[in-house]
């Protein structure tokens, strides 16, 4: 393969990446309960492991096996030539997208966590590589498992080319990892590189040792492994043992070194034989670090094998739903096809492929048996079931099938998708995701909704959202089904006050006498507009360590005697939204209480970029832009500000124009020429020994 060349893409790509990134997180829910557990201890306790076991009833936990590949694919967007994609890039794009004080990767503490000591590197203004290098880090802390376990998607982007997959993989490795650190993060992109047109695990393992040093101890054990399945290919316990004797956690330091675990990924491969549950399955039951080495095995079989490949049964607990914990907290409920369609489209764009087609909706149930995480409950009605089907598809190749048996006419059937999470509905939160709420007052909801020609004319149907603050619907008038064709609902939502929206969905109920029994199929489900909504953010419930609807950068940040406060030793942000909003008008209701800037946050897009603009230094208000972590003044007037005041402060962001009014009257209007930032989240900030009272805050479309 030359490392020159760029392979087409194939018919079945974007399946091969959906089932690959199902793969990996299939892996990753599997193994996560025995994190850490000894070999030992799994084989004298539960014997054969072979299917989840993971508390039921609970949303799975985010783990940063997934939680990093999420964010570090986002220096794919924001890169201005992805192609090109430095290790410095994908440095700033943890900075961007991780608090500085929790979530995303285990802070274990500087030299004992690769990645917490990375991070904060980056912190410190110490760029990739040398982050993660050995030269600074020492060699326990650059070898350890951290250069593999993210290292999945960098194959899913470059199908068919281990060589560039590899190679992308070391630069974004080099941030927290070295040495065998990185030879483990190429190997792993390389595997699921050639998966997409190869299958045998021997050959698969083969290809992957073509793009680490031959003489490294990683490609030594590798081939010690080969060797052994060689000669001993019936008993996969018997090679576990061997990897004990040879290469056991008690021959290193550190707590999670990559060699041990790099050997269970190969004997795992090799003993389950191209066999997807198998391989999934030897890799638990072999122990350490499970989450990560099962994760790494069901990304490359999910490649090897495809969506046929992998039984329902792991499919069907998961949902297509994960949890994620980056400071965009409208990402962070992550599900399985939104995340393959970005994957595949940048595979799609690095190999030279343009694109004129408009993005899918967001739920378009284009992938075979895909979800999107979609729930159903019923209430007079016998059954109800969600499937994927190809019969029918108003935009793609597929829609979700509704089975509905016997629904009375004083009975519904609700099918939905949460917008947000309480945290006490996860499995566990140890990576403190948070979230904001994915969809808002002020926007519109579209659907489609196919009733199959024969069908009676008694099937009426409403899209709704529901507050979970108050627990109350919001629904749009029942629609009659027109049977043998694609029915469009809409739902414009009002303003609203003190929300927030959990689910957005759709009601079905049956106008008939006798109860009614049928299939109805949904697609394109999606909703989009500015937000209009008002909060009194003294009334915000907490939600874990955060508070309800809220990500937070730095600082502390809480409710207390009746507004949202702020307060820390750095640059305190909190940050609600979407990032994909662009033009609106946000006015905050503020009380300086100490300290010498006290600011609203417009276009966030992260820790790195945003607008701010308030009170400053001076007796002046302010506005200011964010680039690459600092703030730069644009322009400034006097305002004799005082402590202990209220103040009114409307930012309005229209285009690249910026504008600031204080108590009413317009006091600044800034137009960005230079890389302005387009769209972005909203925020609230201060700094350094500064503490603010924010106590309301309403957002809107421009003229509303």
């Amino acid at each position: 393969m030359s490392k020159n060349s760029i392979f087409p893409i194939s018919p079945d790509y974007r399946d091969r990446v959906y089932a690959g990134w199902l793969g990996k997180c299939i892996g990753v829910h599997f193994g996560g309960p025995l994190e850490s557990w000894s070999y030992q201890d799994i084989r004298d306790n539960l014997g054969a492991v072979e299917g989840y076991l993971q508390p039921p009833g609970k949303v799975f936990k985010p783990d940063d096996d997934l939680v990093m590949p999420l964010i570090m694919m986002r220096a794919l967007e924001d890169s201005p030539d992805p192609g090109r994609l430095t290790a410095q890039e994908i440095g700033t794009t943890w900075l961007n997208y991780l608090s500085q004080e929790r979530g995303a990767i285990w802070r274990g503490g500087y030299g004992v966590s690769s990645e917490h000591t990375a991070y904060l590197n980056l912190l410190h203004d110490i760029p990739a590589p040398q982050s993660g290098s050995a030269a600074l880090n020492g060699q326990t802390v650059a070898e350890q498992i951290g250069g593999q376990i993210f290292s999945d998607i960098w194959g899913l982007v470059y199908p068919n080319d281990p060589p560039r997959a590899a190679d992308l993989a070391e630069k974004a490795t080099s941030i927290s990892h070295d040495g065998e650190g990185i030879n483990g993060g190429r190997f792993v992109a390389a595997l699921v590189s050639a998966a997409f047109s190869e299958s045998d695990p021997e050959d698969l393992i083969e290809t992957a040792l073509t793009v680490i040093p031959p003489d490294s101890e990683y490609a030594r054990v590798v081939r010690a492994m080969v060797a052994w399945h060689a000669q001993q290919p019936g008993n996969w316990r018997a090679a576990r043992e061997y990897v004990e004797r040879e290469w056991g956690y008690s021959r290193y330091l550190g707590i999670v070194p990559i060699i041990p675990n790099a050997a269970v990924i190969v004997l795992a491969l090799l003993y389950g034989g191209g066999d997807f549950s198998r391989s999934i399955q030897i890799a638990n039951m072999c122990g350490w670090d499970t989450d990560c080495n099962v994760g790494n095995v069901g990304a490359v079989l999910g490649v090897a094998v495809g969506l046929e490949g992998i039984p329902e049964h792991w499919r069907v607990p998961l949902n297509d739903l994960i949890v994620s914990s980056s400071i965009i907290g409208g990402r962070n409920i992550a599900d399985i096809p939104a995340t393959a369609d970005f994957l595949s489209r940048k595979g799609r764009i690095l190999a030279g492929e343009t694109f004129t087609d408009a993005a899918l909706p967001r739920y378009n149930f284009d992938y075979p048996g895909s979800t999107h995480g979609l729930l159903v409950e019923k209430r007079r009605c016998r059954v109800a079931l969600l499937q994927q089907s190809t019969e029918w598809a108003f935009c793609g190749r597929g829609s979700l099938r509704v089975t509905i048996d016997r629904l009375n006419r004083k009975g519904e059937v609700r099918l939905f998708t949460r917008t947000h999470y309480r945290v006490d509905e996860l499995s566990s939160n140890h990576y403190e995701a948070c979230f904001s709420p994915r969809i808002y007052p002020g926007q519109r909801v579209t659907v489609q909704v196919y009733l199959p020609a024969g069908a009676p004319g008694i099937v009426h149907t409403s899209l709704f959202v529901r507050d979970r603050v108050r627990n109350l619907a919001h629904q749009s008038p029942g629609t009659k089904l027109l049977p043998g064709q694609w029915n469009q609902l809409s739902l414009a939502l009002p303003a609203m006050e003190d929300v927030c929206l959990s689910e957005v969905g759709l009601v079905v109920r049956s106008l008939g006498e006798d109860p009614w029994s049928g299939v109805l199929h949904v697609d394109a489900l999606d909703w989009d507009g500015p937000p209009n909504y008002n909060v009194q953010l003294g009334t915000l419930l907490p939600n874990g360590k955060t508070t309800t609807g809220w990500t937070t950068h730095c600082g502390y940040w809480r409710v207390e005697n009746g507004a949202y406060s702020g307060s820390g030793g750095g640059q305190n942000e909190s940050y609600t939204g979407d990032v994909a909003w662009q033009d609106y008008q946000i006015t905050v209701q503020l009380q300086p209480v100490l300290g010498e800037r006290h600011c609203v946050n417009v276009r966030v897009q992260g820790a790195l970029s945003s607008y701010a603009a308030g009170l400053v230094a001076g007796e002046r208000v302010a506005l200011c832009k964010k680039q690459e972590g600092h703030y730069r003044e644009l322009a400034s007037a006097p305002f004799p500000w005082r402590h202990g005041e209220l103040y009114t402060l409307t930012i309005v962001a229209s285009g690249n124009a910026i504008s600031l009014s204080a108590n009413g009257k317009q006091l600044l209007q800034v137009t960005d020429g230079h890389a302005p930032y387009s769209h972005g989240q909203i925020g609230l900030s201060n700094g350094a020994g500064c503490h603010t009272r924010f106590l309301n805050l309403q957002v809107a479309a421009l003229g509303a």
